[in-house]
């Protein structure tokens, strides 16, 4: 799927794709973490010999806000913990670009840091946003980091029935599927995946209540 030829092609496929996650039924998830206030789920890929993780959780605040925070641009790199560079490389139609992002090392460095290459779209969806994406082959690979590879993964954010009160809250729903590649024990990748998630929601909220 991952390929920049014909970019609104590939904006459909990816949308569709994520509908799919979204309309899939309870059965077909398991738990793998649960916070307060966060629950991460994961089932089996069918993109690759991993997990497809769902994440969801409420945050303060309205869905164009959140989503802001989420994409790429000026937010993300302030508040994504994981997350140590990001730049947009290209800018494509509206709401698309491709962007390069740097990671850093998780469960002490048993993860090395990672660089990914992804194609992002954002385009409304109900009375709210979603935003995804998908890695694509674009440039050269730095030394220093090992290529990882997301396939479709993306986020929808929709207002909560009684968003009228204040502050405004949202229902945050994530699909992530991430291949990090390299020589990996699998027990450590599930671990790091479902903390990182579950952590990805603790510093969205405190860089939103910041602002």
């Amino acid at each position: 799927m991952g390929t920049l030829q014909e970019p609104s092609a590939l904006t459909a496929r990816l949308q569709n794709t994520l509908m799919s996650y979204h309309s899939l039924d309870e059965t077909e998830w398991r738990v793998a973490k649960k916070s307060k206030d966060v629950t991460v789920w994961r089932k089996s890929s069918e993109e690759f010999r991993g997990y497809l993780y769902k994440s969801q959780g409420m945050v303060d605040d309205n869905p164009n806000r959140i989503v802001d925070y989420i994409r790429p641009g000026p937010y993300r790199l302030d508040w994504d913990s994981l997350m140590t560079a990001m730049d947009i490389i290209e800018t494509l139609d509206q709401g698309c670009c491709v962007m390069r992002y740097t990671t850093a090392g998780q469960l002490w460095n048993i993860i090395a840091p990672r660089e990914f290459i992804d194609f992002s779209y954002t385009t409304d969806y109900q009375d709210g946003l979603l935003s995804c994406g998908i890695s694509v082959e674009h440039e050269e690979q730095h030394q220093s980091y090992v290529r990882g590879f997301n396939h479709p993964c993306g986020w929808f954010c929709v207002p909560t029935p009684d968003s009228t009160t204040t502050p405004a809250q949202s229902l945050l729903t994530g699909y992530i599927q991430t291949d990090l590649r390299g020589m990996i024990p699998q027990s450590a990748v599930d671990t790091a995946m479902a903390s990182t998630l579950i952590n990805f929601y603790t510093d969205l909220r405190r860089a939103l209540k910041k602002a």
